[in-house]
């Protein structure tokens, strides 16, 4: 696995800049795409990037009812679908929600998840070394993965310090 630092907001973090630049970001990746970046997909990134705890799809749509009127469930998950199709979204399968990713990668790449027990965010760390073993240790036995999960748990450098 790659040395990187996870995605957790640091003291000092600029949120509006991280915000404004994951915007940006989808733009060029659906630009590249030839993909259409509709409103409420834009809308339904924008409530997801009001804070670096995933959201469920309801709670995406009280955030978007505070500026706009109350979306209907399936326009939001329509939109989440597209998101996680291009590597925009991923969704935290043990919260079952959904949190906005600004890397460039897609919806079939492995990450791993770090979990904050205590304040609730989630960084995310390149994990294609252990996929790949992962992969290869899987295919010996004739099994096609479709989809993998890494979520691990405990308590973010932030926590820690704040404790």
């Amino acid at each position: 696995m790659t040395a990187t630092k996870p995605t957790f907001p640091v003291p000092g973090h600029d949120h509006d800049r991280c915000a404004a630049e994951a915007i940006s970001h989808a733009e060029r990746i659906c630009a590249r795409r030839a993909q259409k970046f509709t409103p409420i997909r834009r809308q339904v990134l924008q409530a997801l990037l009001s804070s670096h705890r995933p959201l469920g799809a309801y709670e995406v749509i009280e955030e978007l009812a505070k500026s706009m009127p109350r979306p209907a469930p399936i326009t939001v998950y329509r939109a989440l679908d597209f998101l996680m199709e291009n590597g925009l979204v991923h969704r935290i399968e043990s919260r079952n929600a959904f949190l906005a990713c600004g890397h460039d990668h897609d919806a079939s790449a492995m990450v791993v998840f770090l979990i904050c027990e205590r304040c609730g965010s989630v960084g995310e760390i390149p994990a294609s070394r252990v996929a790949q073993s992962l992969s290869d240790a899987v295919r010996t036995t004739g099994f096609t993965p479709k989809l993998s999960v890494v979520e691990i748990t405990g308590t973010c450098a932030h926590c820690q310090t704040a404790a």
